[in-house]
């Protein structure tokens, strides 16, 4: 109705700032256990640095990984384990998409030194061969804590992603040279670590596996 109050375009605006800022918090301090499975295109909730979170789903671990966890939990208080496999499945986007693009400033300040040199070595001879590089992550179907371990204040969680994607690299003439357009069911498992005494808050990825 003419003269009404566009409140559809502040509720866009509200979803978009809230977008920003989940982006902007990945991997921050507060991430871990098994995070019940999340409809498909479901919204995860943002993970603020400075503002203290919401209450997070509760999910029980036994025997090592729990105790771990604990450990953690006793150095680093603010540690939250269901953010923290918030944080993890954000990273695990942009590293994959980044990845795909070429675009090493994402994945410098997500990466450990040893592990950005494998996936820089890796992009610059898909660029020299002229190759292209498509990803779509269409679905996160799980995350899982599978390990943890604590080395002073150096700790370290090794997480499960069950994703579907569409992976394919073509050349230049537009010929498939590995991959498909077919939608594949993957298994990553990651490993992200931090000092828990450090003032940067943000986990690195140190090691991954396909299995």
């Amino acid at each position: 109705m003419q003269g009404s109050f566009p409140i559809d375009l502040i509720l866009f605006g509200m979803v978009a700032a809230f977008l920003v800022l989940r982006l902007r918090s990945v991997l921050g301090k507060r991430q871990g256990f098994e995070r019940p499975p999340q409809p498909v295109g479901a919204p995860t909730p943002a993970v603020e640095r400075d503002v203290p979170p919401p209450p997070s789903t509760k999910v029980p671990l036994s025997g090592p990984v729990a105790q771990t966890v604990s450990r953690i939990r006793a150095v680093d208080p603010a540690f939250d384990p269901a953010h923290f496999l918030t944080g993890a499945e954000g990273a695990f986007r942009m590293i994959v998409e980044g990845f795909a693009a070429g675009d090493r400033a994402t994945l410098r300040n997500l990466l450990a030194d040893d592990v950005y040199a494998g996936f820089e070595q890796a992009i610059t001879e898909r660029e020299n061969q002229g190759h292209t590089q498509r990803t779509e992550l269409r679905n996160v179907q799980s995350l899982t804590i599978e390990d943890a371990s604590l080395n002073g204040t150096l700790a370290a969680i090794t997480v499960r992603f069950v994703t579907d994607q569409v992976n394919m690299t073509t050349a230049r003439s537009g010929e498939i040279v590995t991959g498909s357009d077919a939608i594949t069911e993957l298994t990553d498992v990651w490993t992200f670590q931090r000092d828990l005494k450090s003032g940067d808050p943000a986990w690195k990825l140190v090691a991954t596996r396909s299995l």
